[in-house]
């Protein structure tokens, strides 16, 4: 038997390891994989991209906050991996009455770090979680000091068009662009709020980040934020690497040393 608590507070309990696994969140489905869990893995989100030779051999049960509830029954999970922002609270909360659903909430580094941990205790693959953990860390440390010699930048980070929406200080967004040296101009504001044209313009911002995901910004945007900023540099980013917070960490300090010595040129 197998006793845990999710990161929301609520403990489950599972008889043995889990051999059915949903995931209902993205970033977490590539950590289960990553962990050696392919054969376990049972259903994922359409929105369920890496890897992607392995996605897509798995049973779609719907989108992040649309599931497919009956589907996901009848796939007859013993673990289902959710998360707090990013799936509905009232669906968990169903699955939840059959099924063990472990939940995360992940607003910094810190909670990633644990979100992996505790996963790969619950899947039996604590070894595999650990090491991968002390490797993420091992990455950001060791790039952590190169970011000191490059300038700290005011930015804005938008993560939808119309409304116009940024990232507040409680998000997992915030805290990557804290450590490597993005200066949120947004970070008196909490969660995603919308924001005016106004607000970015009084805010003054050196760059302007627009986000692949979950709005998909293209070449075409950067213009109509150069009209309201003119002064301001505007810049496409991936969005996977300032939100994504399960095993694709491991590729977000090299990103995030190439994107910040490009603006430093």
């Amino acid at each position: 038997m197998i006793i845990a608590t999710d990161q929301t507070g609520r403990e489950i309990i599972l008889k043995n390891l889990p051999k059915r696994i949903v995931s209902v969140v993205p970033s977490q489905t590539e950590l289960l994989f990553d962990l050696g869990l392919n054969d376990e893995i049972v259903g994922v989100t359409k929105f369920c991209v890496h890897p992607a030779v392995f996605v897509k051999e798995k049973t779609n049960i719907g989108g992040t906050k649309k599931l497919n509830i009956e589907k996901i029954r009848s796939l007859n999970p013993d673990l289902i991996l959710a998360n707090k922002e990013e799936n509905s609270r009232e669906q968990i909360e169903m699955l939840a009455k059959y099924f063990p659903v472990w939940i995360s909430d992940v607003k910094s580094l810190e909670d990633a770090f644990a979100m992996i941990n505790t996963v790969g205790k619950i899947t039996g693959k604590e070894q595999q979680a650990r090491k991968l953990s002390e490797k993420i860390h091992a990455q950001f440390s060791e790039l952590a000091t190169l970011k000191f010699e490059l300038r700290t930048l005011r930015s804005a980070y938008l993560i939808w068009h119309n409304p116009m929406m940024t990232v507040g200080n409680d998000t997992f967004i915030n805290d990557m662009m804290k450590h490597f040296g993005f200066e949120n101009v947004f970070v008196y504001k909490k969660r995603y709020p919308e924001i005016s044209e106004q607000e970015l313009v009084e805010s003054n911002p050196e760059i302007i980040l627009l986000s692949s995901e979950p709005f998909p910004f293209r070449e075409k945007h950067i213009a109509h934020y150069k009209s309201i900023c003119p002064d301001t540099k505007i810049i496409l980013v991936d969005g996977q690497m300032f939100s994504w917070y399960g095993s694709r960490l491991q590729y977000v300090p090299e990103y995030f040393l190439s994107l910040l010595r490009s603006l430093n040129d």
